[in-house]
């Protein structure tokens, strides 16, 4: 059995919109697109490169394949482009009918087609892809999350944990990686669901 591990950037205050480019999404009026840059650094942008190098196929949301497969198809030069362009890739959607990135199969049940995924693959990454992976959450189908966490606040833009989000528990599976610029990479696994109710003012036994 394989595991799905979900990629995210994302700032203090949870939003994951529009990293890589001031024009990636604007969506909602967000004005604060490519947030990611400043923080760049020789560690991080090679700690990004083994993980895509890492994967066997990648998983996207239909906004998130829309933005990938208008740019990545044209930098097969770039070892991220080579290997995305290479591997199979899935997109869940119910409104893209024939993918253009060569090599791309549409999803129109993700609940189920994700679980065969993990049976044939056994690294199977997201990126961004926000809606798909709260989902998938919900569905109890994402087994590892690798947040890139970014010290600045936008205080608008998509967020990743919205309310409604289903309720989870995680535990962590690397230490934290600090990088030169700032940002933080933060690994959790899947540990059930929350532990509420526990009263801190008493002692523990």
């Amino acid at each position: 059995m394989g595991i799905l591990q979900a990629n995210v950037f994302l700032t203090l205050d949870g939003v994951y919109q529009a990293p890589g480019g001031p024009d990636e999404d604007r969506e909602g009026g967000f004005a604060s697109g490519g947030w990611q840059g400043a923080y760049s650094d020789e560690g991080l942008d090679a700690s990004i490169g083994t993980t895509v190098h890492s994967l066997d196929a990648l998983l996207l949301g239909r906004k998130t394949y829309e933005i990938f497969a208008g740019y990545w198809p044209a930098h097969d030069e770039h070892p991220v482009g080579a290997h995305f362009n290479t591997v199979p890739k899935f997109v869940a959607t119910h409104t893209v009918r024939n993918p253009s990135w060569e090599n791309t199969m549409a999803l129109r049940n993700p609940g189920l087609q994700v679980r065969a995924l993990k049976e044939r693959f056994g690294q199977i990454h997201m990126f961004g892809s926000g809606e798909l992976l709260r989902f998938l959450l919900a569905e109890d189908l994402v087994d590892r999350l690798n947040l890139l966490l970014y010290p600045l606040v936008l205080g608008s833009g998509k967020r990743l944990f919205e309310a409604g989000t289903t309720p989870a528990a995680f535990t962590v599976a690397h230490a934290p990686r600090v990088f030169s610029a700032g940002a933080v990479s933060l690994v959790y696994e899947r540990a059930g669901v929350p532990v509420t109710g526990v009263d801190i003012s008493r002692p523990a036994r």
